[in-house]
């Protein structure tokens, strides 16, 4: 479960990448308006990010401050790089844990 969540942190952060660093200046530079179908992903991934992240700190038996720093870095720019990495650390203190 932690392995899904980290792949969906990665992706619902590179679609707020997309969204902030890409289509919002291509629609004001550009005058290419995509903000709308980039902004509806993002909004679907950070739906489903936040769900998982419930799932997911309930099962790896995260404090509610963990939980709330989950979700900051999932609002921050970039953000999503912190959370990774502390992901990959805490897999690597328990790799079995993701096979049950």
């Amino acid at each position: 479960m932690l392995n899904a969540f980290r792949l969906l942190s990665l992706i619902e952060g590179l679609s707020l990448i997309t969204l902030l660093f890409i289509a919002m200046p291509s629609r004001y530079l550009l005058g290419v308006d995509f903000v709308w179908p980039v902004g509806m992903a993002h909004g679907v991934l950070w739906l489903a990010f936040v769900a998982m992240s419930l799932l997911v700190s309930h099962l790896q038996r995260w404090s509610v401050l963990a939980w709330l720093l989950a979700l900051l870095c999932s609002v921050v720019p970039f953000g999503f790089l912190v959370l990774d990495a502390r992901l990959r650390r805490e897999r690597a203190k328990a790799p079995l844990a993701d096979a049950t």
